[in-house]
């Protein structure tokens, strides 16, 4: 029986149409059937019924963000462009004062990567759900806050705050971007990075458990337009767009093909993201939506958004 959503997330209003349904094939938490509804007004995509008295279960000890990053050619790569892009928006940022905040940050390790670009920054925080990650953190020379940004109180305002794969995780994320707003300086800037489902891949394996659900743990979902007016509804304006690859989508979506064709074996023991052939797709489909990128749209976003 489909639960219908009694109201957009973004516009609140109640004019939805039934887009597809999922389950867990990553992580296989859940034998149970969820459905994403797309908004006709506004064109979210949300998740029903939204689980979030199932925290501990759909996101169990192994879950890859709870990981320790091996290095491998892959992740060296990634590291760089992450980089690159880190540099150019702290090229931008005034003052020698820089005040960080990551949103979803685990134990701070992209802070750490920050940190190495320059000696600017005087100040990092991380705000996270883990509270195994609160120790290492704090380790790491970062101040730590256990809970929801939402919930986070703080007389500091930052100059650069990361929300990194984070907003697709919450039921309001109104609510999310506009804390964010709050604690911004006059000159902040804050980066996101999220889904695209208006993709090539969402658009194949739409019916088929598409890795961009990441069902049950993404309970909205994005397309440039609704990011740009959940951006403006908080009082932030979008200073830079651009898609980048989303290879881990394709590469769960096939993973979910292969498992059904019983060509690989993923279980809740051994999710998808440790399995060898996870880590090969990941490569190939990075490579391809880069070299297609400017003939289609990928199925992840950047979006750095200031005050207005």
């Amino acid at each position: 029986m489909q639960i219908k959503p009694q109201k957009c997330f973004l516009c609140g209003e109640a004019n939805f149409s039934h887009y597809a349904s999922a389950t867990d094939v990553e992580y296989f938490t859940t034998d149970e059937h969820y459905d994403f509804y797309e908004c006709n007004n506004c064109k979210l995509l949300q998740i029903a019924p939204v689980p979030e008295d199932k925290l501990s279960k759909i996101y169990p000890p192994n879950y890859y963000s709870f990981a320790t990053q091996k290095q491998s050619l892959v992740n060296s790569i990634k590291e760089w462009l992450d980089k690159r892009l880190f540099k150019k928006i702290l090229n931008q940022l005034p003052g020698n004062d820089l005040k960080l905040l990551d949103v979803g940050g685990g134990n701070g390790w992209l802070l750490n990567i920050i940190k190495s670009i320059t000696g600017r920054v005087t100040y990092t925080h991380v705000v996270d759900l883990d509270p195994d990650a609160e120790k290492l953190a704090i380790q790491n020379g970062h101040q730590y806050f256990c809970g929801r940004i939402e919930d986070f109180n703080t007389d500091v305002k930052f100059d650069f705050a990361l929300l990194l794969n984070l907003i697709e995780h919450v039921k309001d994320p109104l609510a999310v971007l506009s804390k964010i707003e709050s604690i911004l300086t006059k000159d902040g800037v804050v980066l996101i990075k999220t889904p695209n489902y208006d993709a090539l891949d969402a658009r194949i394996f739409k019916h088929k458990n598409w890795g961009g659900y990441h069902c049950p743990r993404h309970w909205v979902l994005f397309t440039k337009e609704s990011i740009t007016t959940a951006a403006e509804k908080a009082g932030l304006k979008v200073n830079h767009f651009s898609y980048t690859q989303g290879a881990p989508f394709w590469a769960v979506s096939i993973m979910a093909y292969l498992k059904q064709k019983k060509l690989v074996n993923i279980n809740a023991s051994r999710p998808a993201f440790y399995h060898p052939v996870y880590k090969i797709l990941i490569g190939v489909f990075a490579a391809f939506d880069i070299l297609r990128k400017p003939f289609g749209k990928p199925s992840q976003m950047f979006i750095i958004l200031s005050k207005k």
